[in-house]
C-alpha cells in the first residue's frame, strides 16, 4: 500500500502548532495557518527537529544524538522509505517567487504539499500522487510569503486556505539551521538521482551530521549548514540492485567526488557570485557513503568526513 505523506504528517503540523508556545514558536491565521519559526520568535532546536520530521512526510525520524567530544551535538536521521519521504516531500524542489527588484521574494518550498501540486518532473520518475484536504509547505526563509504565492500554492495542490499549513524557518534561526542540516540523507538521495542511481532502489536510510551554532546573518548561516553536511555528514543506504551499480553508486556518491571539495561552502557561494547554480552539483552530497546491497549482502564504501577542516570553519567564523 502506498502511505499518504500529507495524512502521515498531518497530525505531526497539527502537534506543532498545539506546542507553539512550548516550542518558542508563532502561530497566527486560521486560513491557511503560519508558522514563524524564527523570524518574530526565538524557535529552537526541539522546534526544527519536529519541522523535519514533517518535511519528511511522516515518513522518518530525526534525533538529537551525541556527537563526540570534538562535536557533542549530531543530528541522527532514518526512513525505511527514503525515495517518498526524502525526494517527493523534504526536497526543497518548488521555486515560489513573486516580485522583481527589491520587493522580489523568492524562496524553495518543502514538504509533502509537493506531493499534492506534483509541479516538478520528479513525480513523475517516482511515480506518486498524492491526494488529502490538509498539507503543510515548509519554505527556509526570513520573510512571509506574498498572498500571490499564497494563492498560487493553494491553487496548485487544490487545498482550501484552512487546509494548508505554512512554516517559516530562517536559516539563521535554531529551528532553521536544525530542519537543513536534518537534510544530509534527503541529499544523498537527490545526488543519487542526479547520478542516474534509480531512488527507488534504496529500501532504506540513515545519515548523520553534526549540528552547528547558528550564523549571525544568512550568508553565514547557509555555509554552516552546508559544511555540516559536506564535511561531517554520513550515509548509509540500502539498495536493491546489482552489485556494480551499487558500487558505483558509493564511489560517486561522497562530496569528495566534486573538485570543489575542500573549500568552505560560503567560500565557493561567493565565488559564484552568490547564484545557487552555477556551483557544482556533484559537490552536494555527505562526506562518507556507506552502501549494502540486499541482494548479494556486500557493502561499500567511500569517502570520510574531516571533522578537523568543518571545525576549522566553524570556529573561525564570526
Amino acid at each position: 500500500m502506498t502511505p499518504s505523506l500529507n495524512a502521515l504528517a498531518a497530525p505531526l503540523a497539527a502537534s506543532l502548532r498545539a506546542d507553539a508556545d512550548l516550542l518558542r514558536l508563532k502561530v497566527s491565521g486560521d486560513g491557511p495557518i503560519v508558522v514563524d519559526a524564527g523570524i518574530d520568535c526565538l524557535g529552537g532546536i526541539e522546534a526544527g527537529r519536529r519541522i523535519a520530521e514533517i518535511c519528511l512526510g511522516g515518513l522518518g525520524r530525526v534525533r538529537v544524538t551525541a556527537g563526540g567530544n570534538d562535536w557533542p551535538l549530531q543530528l541522527t536521521v532514518t526512513s525505511s522509505r527514503p525515495a517518498l519521504a526524502c525526494l517527493a516531500s523534504q526536497y526543497a524542489g518548488w521555486s515560489l517567487a513573486h516580485g522583481e527588484g527589491q520587493q522580489a521574494w523568492f524562496s524553495l518550498g518543502s514538504g509533502p504539499v509537493r506531493a499534492l501540486a506534483r509541479k516538478e518532473e520528479l513525480f513523475a520518475e517516482l511515480g506518486y500522487a498524492d491526494r488529502h484536504d490538509a498539507s503543510v509547505l515548509v519554505l527556509e526563509t526570513d520573510k512571509p510569503p506574498p498572498q500571490a504565492v499564497v494563492d498560487k500554492v493553494l491553487a496548485d495542490a487544490g487545498l482550501a486556505p484552512a487546509g494548508l499549513t505554512i512554516v517559516l524557518t530562517p536559516t539563521r534561526s535554531l529551528a532553521g539551521t536544525t530542519q537543513v542540516v536534518a537534510r544530509v540523507l534527503e541529499v544523498a538521495l537527490h545526488k543519487a538521482h542526479t547520478l542516474g542511481f534509480d531512488p527507488r532502489a534504496v529500501v532504506d536510510g540513515m545519515g548523520t551530521a553534526p549540528l552547528p551554532t547558528p550564523g549571525r546573518d544568512f550568508l553565514t548561516a547557509m555555509a554552516r549548514t552546508n559544511d555540516a553536511i559536506l564535511y561531517g555528514g554520513a550515509v548509509q543506504l540500502l539498495v536493491d540492485c546489482d552489485d556494480d551499480a551499487a558500487e558505483t553508486l558509493c564511489r560517486r556518491l561522497p562530496s569528495s567526488c566534486s573538485p570543489d571539495h575542500g573549500r568552505s561552502f560560503g567560500e565557493l557561494f561567493k565565488a559564484a557570485g552568490h547564484d545557487f547554480y552555477k556551483l557544482d552539483p556533484m559537490l552536494f552530497a555527505p562526506a562518507r557513503a556507506v552502501v549494502g546491497n540486499l541482494r548479494s549482502g556486500r557493502t561499500f564504501t567511500a569517502g570520510a568526513m574531516d571533522r578537523e577542516r568543518l571545525l576549522g570553519f566553524w570556529l573561525g567564523q564570526p
